[in-house]
């Protein structure tokens, strides 16, 4: 009922896993930040113990629900010298979309099933995602550090619920990524350890592009291939984004205006014209003088 219904509110995947500590995640998590990993993303280190047991997130929490929504799309921007917006940015904010459907299920859940408690998460609080993800049968973390599924690629927005109620739980798939490296070679900034399935975050374009509040330092400059906000050549190279498939969510469709812009077009972009176009855009996190910064950073005085 619920994988049904799930499907129908536009969600594409739906995995189950039982709610426990993530034990083999913690020292991997601890000298991840040790390392510095993280970045200037102070934030990351907080919380540590709830991020590895969502029972102490949400109290009495039995199941997590693991939901994968699709954000590939179909259409490009139009001029191929313009610069660039990372594909999950298209359209509106995916927080406020997917956490509408979110809530939709969890009142199904309550109304079909009976008294169930729980929160809805999309990226918005010290979860997990991808590791749950995996633990759900949804796909296996990549050597690019995103999940990967098997009949889907990673182009998707996880989300979840975590509920009081008990339900059956899914099992894990195994890696797939073989001996492909194309991810490690293609990273223009080499964020992704020569190993792979390790991301060093200050040296990612989506990172420095959005998440990065200072300058951007200068070792980076020629090495953003075009990339204003956000980056996917590490999913661009994948193939197994070979089986990926346009959405067909409103919501994440692209305003023409936005795909017909030119690359004068964004160098002399305004604030009024910004507000605009990413008026319910995830764009927004970054804000004006943020993507000013960026396209400063790509084409200096142009």
């Amino acid at each position: 009922m619920i994988r049904e219904e799930a499907r129908r509110l536009g969600f594409d995947w739906v995995g189950f896993a039982r709610v426990r500590k993530l034990e083999e995640e913690e020292d991997r998590l601890q000298e991840w930040l040790n390392r510095g990993l993280n970045g200037k993303m102070a934030y990351m280190a907080n919380h540590f113990e709830m991020r590895l047991d969502p029972g102490k997130l949400v109290p009495g929490a039995k199941t997590v629900v693991v939901l994968m929504h699709n954000y590939f799309p179909k259409e490009k921007q139009k001029d191929p010298e313009a610069p660039r917006l990372a594909r999950y940015a298209f359209g509106e904010d995916y927080h406020f979309v997917l956490k509408k459907k979110l809530k939709s299920l969890l009142r199904f859940i309550n109304d079909e099933i009976g008294e169930v408690h729980g929160r809805c998460f999309t990226d918005s609080a010290p979860v997990m995602e991808r590791q749950w993800a995996a633990l759900a049968g949804l796909g296996w973390t990549g050597r690019n550090t995103l999940l990967i599924h098997p009949r889907a690629g990673s182009y998707y927005f996880l989300a979840e619920l975590i509920i009081d109620l008990e339900l059956p739980a899914d099992e894990p798939i195994r890696d797939h990524c073989g001996t492909c490296r194309r991810c490690i070679d293609a990273c223009p900034t080499e964020a992704i350890a020569e190993s792979g399935y390790l991301l060093d975050a200050s040296k990612c374009i989506s990172y420095l592009t959005i998440e990065l509040r200072e300058a951007i330092p200068e070792e980076f400059r020629g090495k953003m291939q075009n990339w204003m906000f956000g980056c996917d050549v590490c999913q661009e190279v994948c193939p197994w984004n070979r089986f990926s498939r346009p959405h067909d969510e409103p919501a994440f469709f692209p305003k023409e205006e936005l795909l017909e812009m030119k690359k004068s077009d964004w160098l002399e972009l305004t604030e009024e014209v910004f507000k605009g176009l990413f008026r319910r855009s995830a764009v927004k996190r970054t804000g004006y003088s943020g993507l000013k910064r960026n396209l400063d950073f790509l084409y200096g005085n142009q």
